[in-house]
């Protein structure tokens, strides 16, 4: 009997004539010390004239996200670098769930930033980018110039004004408890319960493109189970101690 597969990548036909995404994929080789490399795709779009922004997506999207934004910045003067977190888009799915943590996560894109040795960002965080690139910006602040962090959280499990109020509150928790028991998750369904407007067809198989079936999914049902609920919680620690650094770089913050 076959071991089961640990690392899968996404054939390149499934990302073949996505919508408004003109863009040339880009890899790079992250040392794992499980997996011993894993290939994580980024887009590189423009000249770094003015600087370098830094794009991380959430969940359960991918770089597709920032389609629409890259253009514009990189005309600006900027160059666009749009990583797809391991377990999404087109970089390396990990076939456990129990494979993802924080630390890891966070751990893949500092490697990026130090493989491309990116200077003067400006950090662009959505939904779990900001939890994810808020805690690398805190452990290497002397490379960041800004950030702008829409749409996201870095709990702290503490009372407002500095935490949220009644956290993980009513819709957290069921959120974490159905991805801890679920085998599956209706990705472009999830991205267009989060829109203003339904999405059209075509943008929304663009979200499923990265995941030919459910094997593909296990980092978007384990990243959800990564929110830390409490002060105890794997995670909190780290997400405190980059509040303290985010008070002292408040002047960056968008």
């Amino acid at each position: 009997m076959m071991e089961p597969q640990k690392v899968l990548r996404t054939p390149d036909q499934c990302f073949d004539d996505l919508p408004d995404f003109p863009f040339a994929p880009h890899y790079a080789a992250l040392p794992d010390p499980e997996f011993g490399s894993l290939r994580m795709h980024y887009l590189d779009e423009g000249e770094a004239q003015r600087g370098t922004v830094l794009m991380l997506h959430g969940e359960p999207s991918w770089s597709f996200l920032y389609r629409k934004l890259i253009g514009p910045v990189a005309d600006a003067g900027w160059r666009c670098i749009v990583p797809d977190h391991i377990g999404f888009g087109r970089s390396d799915k990990l076939a456990m769930r129990s494979a993802f943590t924080a630390d890891r996560f966070v751990g893949w894109i500092r490697h990026l930033v130090e493989q491309l040795d990116l200077q003067d960002v400006v950090l662009v965080c959505q939904d779990w980018g900001g939890p994810i690139g808020l805690r690398l910006l805190s452990e290497m602040p002397e490379r960041f110039i800004g950030v702008m962090a829409t749409n996201t959280l870095l709990p702290n499990a503490e009372e407002p004004p500095r935490g949220v109020a009644d956290w993980p509150g009513p819709i957290v928790t069921p959120w974490i408890a159905h991805c801890r028991a679920s085998d599956d998750l209706a990705v472009s369904e999830v991205v267009a319960a989060t829109c203003v407007s339904r999405p059209s067809p075509e943008v929304l198989s663009a979200y499923d493109a990265p995941f030919p079936d459910a094997s593909f999914k296990a980092a978007t049902l384990a990243i959800t189970t990564l929110i830390p609920v409490d002060a105890k919680a794997p995670g909190m620690a780290e997400n405190r101690q980059a509040w303290a650094m985010l008070e002292v770089v408040s002047h960056m913050v968008v």
